[in-house]
């Protein structure tokens, strides 16, 4: 089939190939409606589709840009994820989403391929691998958000919690309902991940305010597949704990198997409460106390700065790093 071309849709409609193109392109300012009828009506009759290439290629943008998340189970991911296609869809831009999998090797591929796309920019939730690549973006300006997570050493624009806020309003809340003997698990810290880290950090910090010991039998970090041997564990302490803090949603998940396995009450057993508001924990028997993130203010936000750098390349580079206050949700399991 013969491809349908701008000169194709002009002559079909008795106009200039440059009035198809400002009709493409929306501008409109000085068109008649009875032009933009007969423009409008050539594009449905022979079915015209724009080369996204071409377009591209002449105005040096995409109108694309990456999201690469480092685990797209967390339900904050998917939720910072839809706030940032809502901002995108707004300016007109496409987005593409890639889960590394908390997989420095795949985070690297995805990077690779998304430049070979020419994506306009990106927003990462890093992995905690890839210096070498962060910095090559930073030396040549390329536009990028931060989500979620810092690189050391490496100063961009980024998206947080303020993770220690996070751990002690959990903290401060099971110490108000009388708990003193307080646990925390969350997923593995090898790679320094912000957030994991300095939720511990929060909950020693907080342990500390109120008098209490950190006890290190108390304190677990690790992969998924480990999380049961080490609630196994943690459980037959001589003196274990009487209440968990769970360091994120994946985490939660892992911890509920876990009791429900061994028959535990909440929170007669163990009191618990999770960082991240999961979709089911209003309606969990019992209703889980949660420290809530802002998730589409915070994707938004991310969305917003990148915006603000593709649109204005010769504008001040914002290497602020935004933090957002959690919010404890009370519930039953505490």
């Amino acid at each position: 089939m013969k491809s349908i071309t701008i000169a194709d849709v002009a002559k079909q409609s008795n106009v200039s190939k440059s009035t198809v193109s400002q009709y493409l392109n929306q501008r409109y300012q000085y068109m008649g409606e009875e032009t933009k009828l007969r423009i409008e009506n050539a594009i449905e009759e022979l079915g015209y589709r724009p080369n996204i290439v071409a377009r591209s290629l002449k105005q040096k943008s995409t109108t694309t840009i990456g999201v690469i998340v480092a685990n797209i189970l967390h339900a904050f991911s998917t939720q910072v994820i839809r706030a940032i296609e809502d901002v995108c869809h707004e300016h007109d831009f496409h987005t593409i989403v890639c889960n590394a999998d908390d997989d420095p090797e795949k985070e690297k591929n995805y990077i690779e391929m998304l430049h070979a796309k020419q994506v306009d920019g990106l927003i990462i939730f890093p992995t905690g691998g890839n210096t070498a690549l962060f910095k090559r973006m930073k030396k040549s300006q390329y536009p990028l958000v931060i989500m979620d997570r810092l690189l050391e050493d490496l100063a961009f624009p980024a998206v947080i919690l303020d993770n220690e806020a996070a751990a002690s309003l959990a903290v401060d809340h099971f110490v108000d309902r009388g708990y003193r003997s307080i646990g925390i698990m969350t997923t593995s810290i090898t790679r320094n991940i912000t957030p994991r880290v300095d939720r511990i950090k929060g909950y020693k910090k907080a342990l500390e305010k109120h008098g209490i010991p950190v006890k290190d039998d108390y304190i677990r970090s690790l992969d998924l597949q480990h999380f049961e041997a080490a609630l196994e564990e943690m459980l037959s302490l001589q003196a274990p704990p009487r209440a968990l803090l769970a360091g994120n949603d994946l985490a939660l998940m892992e911890i509920l198997k876990f009791i429900k396995k061994k028959s535990l009450r909440i929170p007669e057993d163990v009191a618990l409460i999770g960082i991240d508001d999961v979709s089911f924990a209003s309606f969990y028997n019992p209703a889980l106390t949660a420290v809530s993130q802002p998730a589409f203010k915070m994707g938004e936000k991310a969305a917003e700065l990148l915006m603000k750098k593709i649109q204005d390349e010769n504008g001040a580079i914002d290497e602020e790093v935004h933090r957002f206050e959690p919010e404890l949700i009370e519930r039953d399991s505490c």
